[in-house]
Order: structure tokens, then sequence, then C-alpha cells
């Protein structure tokens, strides 16, 4: 092993893919104004496709404008947070290049969000304007006198079909719960109506122009004090993010070629960047899937023949362990891109065998926008195992966890530290987050890393306790919060333990107040008001005491540490 090989020398260039950069020349263009050039180049080219239905650049761009002006009349200025709330469906991203244009900051929230969450999401951002779904209008409806919000404007997956879909839709829609009554309501709008109303608008232009500089959006990550934090991206974070990944990829060009799918969620900053943004800016047809589970993936997949496949570990463990896949033709896959969890090597040989793509695994947080490695596109440099290599322009170092300011020998393990144009500004409103955070330039990532000879990163463990949830990021902080409601409980902290498709599931170890008792269907069934389904724990376990260090900080990786290695006891 090369031990004089240095952090700053880049060794990670060498196995760069030909054609990509070091260093980018980047365009100061923003993300709308990449559509509004497609709007001039192709503007016919199909935008989004969902369930069969499709628009074209120019009424994705038409309809942008048409909602940008609504909510300029409903005084929304430069700088207002305007929240959404949505799966994948073609609302969504409208709304969100609407609130680009007129330089207004958005507010991506998870629909599987209970009360409490949105509720500080909502109250945090300052938002007074949310665009949400007919199935959860009337819970926004009751929550907003606990919140900032003024204005609710819902859509319904109907709302945009072919035939016969569109005919059909309201005969079973109700039955089967894919739409909802929503009771009346002071400033409430239909999403259909505001649109035919402004459809033929254009925004005002904004008192002031949006440049890099100016805050795109909060995106919020969950926090192991238990409080989301929302990080503040700007326009020069995800143009330059998305550019950064158009540099990684030279071979696809802006072209009709591509077709890219769009599972994952746009709420979440994987999904938002690679699967929505890198797309539009790409001008490629970006076919919507608002339910990314086996079978509406491999059905979008057979029907709508996507090229580009970015997806989670369990996306791609879904569809090979649906019945229905080998039977089914997904040859047109060139690429997938894979991150969030590491994706095991049966996975990533079975998959490419059976559609003759690359998988290329790849990192990135919601402090990065989020991409800040990806192994390279050639098949003979990827390195299985490993998050890849820095993209162009993006600094890394492994730092010594007692002193920051010093660097790990290459080969071993140390904090990973990142620097790039894609890293966030700071934490919205928390200064002492931020300044833990972001230190003397460098992003402190909370991860244990190392780097090889060769430039590859590999992540070892993490500092934050945070768990990887079918592609979820999962704080235990909040599972314990609420555990800690329950009369009955005196201490909880939970764990993620291993799961064979969602990579991690959720433990948590209980401690009951003196003469108490409970069942651990009990205390899953408190938590399910309370958190997002895919936060519950599936295992309860009650103990005596949980393991503390001297000054009382509980033990969160001994309790790990016990758990697995009971698991690997015969």
């Amino acid at each position: 092993m090369k031990l004089n090989l240095r952090y700053e020398d880049k060794p990670w260039l060498k196995v760069y893919d030909e054609g990509v950069p070091e260093s980018i020349e980047f365009e100061t263009t923003l993300l709308h104004e990449f559509l509004e050039r497609h709007c001039q180049n192709i503007p016919d080219n199909p935008a989004f496709i969902f369930q069969g239905y499709t628009i074209s650049f120019r009424q994705f761009d038409d309809m942008a404008n048409g909602f940008a002006a609504f909510l300029q009349a409903k005084g929304v200025k430069k700088g207002d947070a305007v929240a959404i709330l949505l799966p994948n469906v073609i609302p969504c991203p409208v709304v969100f290049y609407a609130i680009m244009k007129i330089g207004a900051i958005a507010v991506m929230n998870n629909p599987l969000y209970a009360d409490r969450e949105l509720i500080h999401q909502f109250n945090d951002s300052k938002s007074t304007h949310l665009i949400t779904l007919d199935l959860l209008a009337n819970r926004m409806i009751d929550l907003r006198s606990k919140t900032s919000i003024q204005t609710i404007v819902y859509t319904c997956i109907g709302d945009y079909l072919p035939f016969p879909k569109n005919l059909l839709f309201p005969l079973v829609a109700k039955r089967k719960k894919l739409a909802a009554t929503v009771k009346p309501a002071k400033d409430l709008y239909k999403w259909k109506q505001v649109i035919r109303q402004y459809g033929a608008c254009v925004p005002e232009p904004v008192s002031r122009a949006i440049t890099f500089d100016d805050v795109a959006m909060y995106q919020y990550t969950g926090g192991t004090t238990g409080v989301s934090k929302g990080a503040v991206l700007t326009h020069g974070n995800l143009s330059k993010q998305t550019q950064q990944i158009a540099a990684w990829l030279p071979e696809f060009k802006d072209s009709t070629d591509e077709v890219i799918l769009g599972a994952l969620p746009f709420f979440h900053v994987m999904g938002l960047t690679v699967s929505m943004n890198f797309a539009i800016t790409k001008g490629w047809a970006n076919i919507l899937v608002p339910k990314p589970q086996p079978e509406p993936l491999l059905e979008a997949m057979e029907k709508f023949k996507p090229t580009i496949a970015p997806m989670v570990p369990t996306m791609f463990i879904g569809i090979l362990n649906h019945p229905g896949v080998e039977r089914a033709d997904l040859s047109s896959i060139k690429a997938c891109v894979s991150g969030s969890a590491p994706l095991p090597l049966d996975v990533i040989r079975g998959f490419e065998k059976k559609t003759g793509s690359i998988i290329i695994e790849a990192f990135g947080m919601t402090e990065s926008s989020p991409a800040t490695h990806v192994n390279p596109f050639g098949r003979e440099k990827r390195k299985v195992g490993s998050i890849g290599v820095p993209l162009p322009d993006t600094l890394c170092r492994i730092a010594d966890l007692d002193d920051p300011k010093k660097d790990m020998p290459v080969g071993e393990p140390g904090e990973l530290l990142i620097q790039g144009p894609q890293v966030m500004r700071e934490y919205w409103n928390m200064p002492e987050e931020t300044r833990n955070t972001l230190i003397d330039g460098w992003l402190h990532t909370g991860d244990i890393a190392l780097m090889d000879e060769d430039g590859y990163f590999f992540i070892v463990d993490r500092i934050k306790d945070m768990i990887l949830s079918g592609g979820y990021n999962v704080y235990p902080r909040d599972i314990d919060e609420v555990l800690f409601e329950h009369p009955k409980v005196v201490e909880a902290c939970a764990i993620g333990i291993p799961h064979p498709i969602r990579g991690e599931q959720i433990k948590a170890f209980v401690v009951l107040a003196p003469g108490q008792r409970a069942t651990p269907e009990e205390m899953i069934a408190y938590c399910g008001g309370k958190l997002a389904k895919y936060k519950l724990p599936t295992q309860i376990e009650f103990i005596e005491e949980l393991p503390k260090t001297n000054v009382g900080k509980v033990l969160r990786k001994d309790l790990r540490a016990m758990e697995l290695a009971k698991r690997t006891q015969p």
C-alpha cells in the first residue's frame, strides 16, 4: 500500500472514465432555464409519462408558468416558502419548477409522514402555501390551524390519465382508496381549476434577478437529536449538481434516445436530483411511478422502456423476487444507479444478467444535494462494495476522529469530509448544528470511511446512528422520543437490525416503569399514529436497563453489537 499517497493529489482521477473532466466549466443556468431552453428546442418531446398520459416540455412549462402566476396572485414573493406534499405525479415537478421560476423556496415533504413531523417542517420553514393530494387533504385541513399554512391546493391521481383510464377511474377510485372526497374549507383549491384559470398566464418578473446564490429549497433531513433539520440548498447547488452528474456520464447525450424511470420519490433528495432535475436538464422523458412497488415498477419498465433506472436496493431486490420478472422484457435498460444502502453482489449480478445493464453504486447526503461519490460507469472499473470515487470538482478527506485537521493514512478509517459546489449553505435556522457540520469549509458527513490506494472510498460504519430502511433514512431518536411519551415507558432506544429485503428494520429496546406490563404489539400500535409507517419498529424487546456511559449517555452501538452477536450465534 502506498502510505505516502495524499488525498489532495486526487488519486481517484486515474480511474475516471474517458471524457470525464477533473473540473467543469459550469453553466450559470438555473434549473427552470434548462426547462425553458427545451421549450425552444424540443417543445413537443415528452417530458413526463404517467400511466400512459404524456405531457410535452411545452405543456410542462406552460403549467409551471400558470401555477407560478397563481402563487404570485396569492402573495408569494421571492424568498417565501411553499410546501409540496406529493408522490411522483405530474403536478409535483410542475409545482417545483413554478416555485423556482419566481424565486420562492420549495419545501419537499414526505406524504408518509405523521402530522407531528409535518407540523414541524411546515412551521420551521414558515411555509404559507401547500400543494398536496386529495387523499391527504382532509388531514391537512385539520392540522392547518397548528401551522403557518394559509392556502391548500389539492390534486388527484386521476387528474392526468389516458383514455379509457380517465373514464374508469371515477367509478373505482374511492373503492380502491385512490381518491377521496375533500370537505369544504376556506382557501382550498382544486389543482385542475387553478390550471384552467391560470394556464395561459405567465408569472410577473421577480423584484430581483434569481442568482446561483439564492436559496432554492429547504430539504429536510432527520437528526440524531430527533429534530428535522432543513438543509439550505441554493440554485447553484442544484444546477451544478445536475451538471456534475451529466459530466460523469458523457455517453448519455441530450437526446430523445434516453428515457428515465422516475421511481425514486421526488420528495427525497436522491429522487429530486437524479430522477427529476437531471432528466429535465437533459431533456429526457420521465416515467412517473408514484408507488414504486415491484408490480408497478415491472409494468412501467415493460410498457414504457426506460433506458436509465435510478433505484434503491429495496426496488432491485423486489423486482428480482417478483414472480413476473422471468417473463418480463427489461432489455431496454442500459444503466442503473443505486444509492442509500449497499447493494448485495448477488443482486447486482442477477439484475445485470436480466437486463444487460450496468449498475453503478453511488453515495450522497441531503446536505450535498446529494451525490458526492459514484462508481465509474465502465464495468471493469467498478468496485463492488465501494461507494465509488468523488465527482468532478469534489474534494474528499478521511480525517482523524479525534483531530479533524489530521488526515488518516490511506487504507485506515476515519470520518469522511467533503468539499464541493453541491454542498449546502447551512442548516436553516440552526446555527449551532451548522457550525458542528460545516467546519473550516468541510462538510463532516458523520460516516466512517476509508480510501484505498486506487482512490475508491468505502463506508465502514456510521458515527451517526441513522437507520437505512427500504431506501429511507430513519433516525432512531425519532422512535425513541415517541416511545418515551408512553406512560408505561421509562427509557427506550431504537437500533437498525439486518433485514433481507429492506436492508435494515427497526428494533426498539424498552425499559418499563416499575410494576408495569406491556406487550410488543401495544408499543408498536402506540407508535402507529405518531410516526411514518417505514419508521415503525418491527420488534420490541423489554429489558431492565439500557447500557450507558459513566455520564449517562445511552450506548446505542452496544445494543447493536449485542443484537448482532445474538444473530451470529448458532
